[in-house]
């Protein structure tokens, strides 16, 4: 499944924090760094399942974009975690 999102936050920003969360905010099912840059990381998880992040700055902030098989829960809880930007708040 594939998810996105908007956010205040930097690309850099995002992906320190998904390495972060997914490696200990969720222990029964972690997901460690596989690859980064900048702008994306993907992580491996149980079984050799992967979840990939990935960022790009537009209008109204960082377009965040997750996808997974497995771990689309893990996903959108992420995605809770992440500060909403202004023009997010505003469709709300």
């Amino acid at each position: 499944m594939t998810f996105e999102t908007t956010t205040a936050l930097a690309p850099e920003d995002v992906v320190a924090r998904a390495k972060t969360f997914f490696a200990t905010r969720i222990p029964a099912t972690s997901a460690f760094l596989e690859t980064e840059s900048a702008h994306h990381v993907v992580l491996r998880g149980q079984g050799g399942e992967e979840v990939v992040i990935a960022c790009a700055v537009g209008e109204g902030g960082t377009r965040v974009r997750g996808s997974s098989l497995l771990f689309s829960q893990q996903v959108k809880r992420f995605f809770s975690t992440l500060s909403p930007c202004d023009a997010a708040v505003a469709a709300l």
